[in-house]
This record gives structure tokens, C-alpha cells and sequence, in this order.
């Protein structure tokens, strides 16, 4: 697993091989960003990385120059990893959470500039996610939010709906506040 760009370019973590975590690809997470870079400055921005795996999204976010990341992830040793990570680097901005990501959503009262959710493609609530999301009022005014999933999912309809991206295998649906009709 290696950083993109920003501060952190070119650093590498090894993910044990034992991780159940289908980390986003290299491939996949250069062109999303490339993408989000057309909707948000992270420059300052506080970002929220839910089902966050191997963290990898949560590091992306800290070295593009978010000044706070939330990272949330149930699994204790996916955890313990994304914590080591944040050590190594020696970063305090990112806050690493282990918990389950429906209860985090269920308390949460921050909101977030840019929300990020990769849960497992099989998870039977997988489709109630940006609903949850949206009914929690977690999304800034103007913030973007984007959902990774398998290609059988649909979110077109969806009255927050922005655009579908799909790289590879890998699918991403982008949701703001204001939805297509209201796009920048």
C-alpha cells in the first residue's frame, strides 16, 4: 500500500497478508482522487474514512493536507494497523476509531467536507449507507461524499446522486448535498 501525493508521496506500508481488507488499488484510488480534485480542496478540509480497511484512504487524506481524518474500522487488527501507520508517520490529525460504522453514524454530530465509505461488497446493509449518511446530516453544505461498491449496486436514483465512476472492477458513486440537478 503506498501514499499517492502530498506530504506523505511515496511511502509504503506493508499490509499483512492475513487482512480480510480488499484494499482500494493503487490504480482505483489515483483516479478517484484525480476526479475529487474537480470537487473539493482537501487543503484544510476534515474527512471522514468509514470501513477503512487498511487505512489507506485515511493516509491519502492526511498527506493531500486534510487538517482533520476520522477513520473508523471494526476490525481490531485492522485497526491496530491503521494506528501503526498514523505512528510511523508521526501525524496527530488523524483520529483512528475502533467501532462498528452503523453505530458511528447513529452518534455522530460532526459534519465532514469529504466522506469516504468502502464497507465489504456483501454486506447485507451495503445499499442504506448514503441514506444513513445523509439522514445524519454528517456531509458539510458543500461537501462530497463517495461510496465504493461492487457493480451490481445502483445509486442513480438517489436524490444526492452526483456521478458513477467505475476502474476496473472497482466502482464509485458521488453524492453531495445538492445532488446532480444543483452540480457545481
Amino acid at each position: 500500500m503506498r501514499i499517492i501525493t502530498g506530504t506523505y508521496k511515496g511511502r509504503r506500508f506493508e499490509v499483512p497478508r492475513t487482512f480480510k481488507a480488499r484494499p482500494t488499488t493503487d490504480f482505483a484510488k489515483e483516479n478517484i482522487f484525480n476526479v475529487m480534485n474537480g470537487y473539493i480542496d482537501f487543503d484544510g478540509a476534515t474527512a471522514l474514512d468509514l470501513f477503512s480497511g487498511t487505512g489507506s484512504i485515511s493516509l491519502e487524506l492526511v498527506s493531500r493536507g486534510c487538517k482533520q481524518v476520522i477513520s473508523v474500522e471494526a476490525d481490531r487488527d485492522h485497526h491496530a494497523f491503521i494506528k501503526q501507520c498514523v505512528a510511523k508517520l508521526g501525524i496527530d490529525n488523524c483520529v483512528t476509531i475502533r467501532g462498528d460504522v452503523f453505530r458511528f453514524i447513529k452518534g455522530c454530530k460532526q459534519q465532514f467536507d469529504f466522506i469516504f465509505a468502502d464497507p465489504p461488497y456483501a454486506l447485507p446493509e451495503l445499499n442504506k449507507i448514503p441514506e444513513l449518511v445523509f439522514k445524519a446530516n454528517m456531509l458539510s453544505e458543500d461537501g462530497i461524499f463517495v461510496f465504493e461498491h461492487g457493480k451490481k449496486n445502483d445509486f442513480s436514483n438517489d436524490p444526492h446522486f452526483v456521478e458513477h465512476r467505475e476502474y476496473g472492477s472497482v466502482n464509485f458513486t458521488i453524492f453531495s448535498n445538492k445532488g446532480k440537478d444543483n452540480d457545481q
